[in-house]
């Protein structure tokens, strides 16, 4: 269909304006990379508000990089909890949204009440600290991982999936000879991939931004996860933060870098790797937001 001379100048204005929202929104990040990359006496120079630096260097990297350095420990173990984390969340969230998806299951409204109870009313912040200290896993890695075990809003959604998977497909699986152990893993889970992949992202992305949960119930500085070793030199700066963790004795540098610089770099290491991994992910995310939607 050809179009018009009025429809080709609107999406000429449109390309031209998409063009320009996305500069002023990359516009920030190259700012911090460009800080990230700055010396003292740049940044004594020029300011704080730059785009490109005269003489980049990657002293601020060396600092929070080098050998000794706390941030590579906290990668390791963001990198676990991401990892251990995940996987265990969608082991226990995948066969409780199979139960409460079969609506012969005796009972199944009223779990489903309970759990979705817990999604509106919590005990609070002092309660759960005294659960996970009598349950034994304060100061452990632990603690990051067993209380936000299942999300009850991805689990309703998870089930919600499932509604969609017709029961003729079990019941010709158990007519075949088939346990529910095999209807669960060979027909239910194959066919439940996206719903497992996108669930699975949701809480990747949360383990690693989490920082809360570390900051009430880990004190040893070993044990801390990135996002809130970040937190700690966003809000106390280098000065403090290098007496609690070592981080000025990871690697000698002959130009320090300026506290905003070091800031910076702690940015573009915290957010980097989920920025190179969301192109990828995407198409997850947006197929995700229609899952919710299918009715049971």
């Amino acid at each position: 269909m050809k179009l018009s001379t009025g429809e080709k100048a609107f999406d000429v204005f449109n390309y031209i304006l998409l063009i320009l929202l996305s500069l002023l929104f990359l516009l920030p990040f190259v700012s911090v990379v460009a800080t990230s990359l700055i010396s003292g006496k740049e940044y004594t120079t020029r300011g704080l508000f730059i785009l490109y630096p005269h003489n980049p260097t990657l002293s601020a990297y060396k600092m929070l990089l080098g050998q000794g350095s706390i941030v590579i420990n906290a990668y390791g173990v963001t990198v676990a909890r991401v990892l251990i984390g995940t996987a265990l969340n969608l082991i226990f969230t995948f066969p409780l949204a199979y139960v409460l998806s079969k609506r012969r299951l005796y009972g199944r409204t009223f779990l489903t009440v309970l759990i979705f109870f817990t999604m509106l009313f919590h005990g609070g912040l002092i309660p759960n600290f005294v659960v996970v200290e009598k349950l034994g896993l304060l100061n452990t890695f632990w603690a990051m991982i067993l209380p936000p075990l299942i999300n009850p809003w991805w689990l309703l959604i998870m089930r919600n999936f499932m509604f969609s998977i017709p029961e003729e497909l079990e019941e010709a699986a158990i007519m075949d000879g088939a346990n529910p152990l095999t209807v669960l893993v060979r027909i239910i889970l194959p066919l439940s991939m996206p719903v497992i992949a996108t669930i699975g992202l949701w809480y990747a992305v949360m383990h690693w931004n989490a920082w809360f949960d570390a900051a009430i119930y880990i004190n040893d500085s070993k044990k801390l996860p990135v996002q809130l070793i970040l937190r700690g030199i966003l809000e106390y700066g280098t000065g403090q933060y290098s007496d609690y963790s070592g981080l000025a004795q990871a690697t000698e540098v002959l130009d320090p870098p300026p506290a905003e610089s070091l800031k910076s770099a702690m940015i573009v290491v915290t957010t980097l790797p989920i920025l190179l991994v969301y192109p990828f992910i995407q198409r997850y995310f947006v197929k995700g937001i229609m899952l919710g939607s299918i009715k049971g």
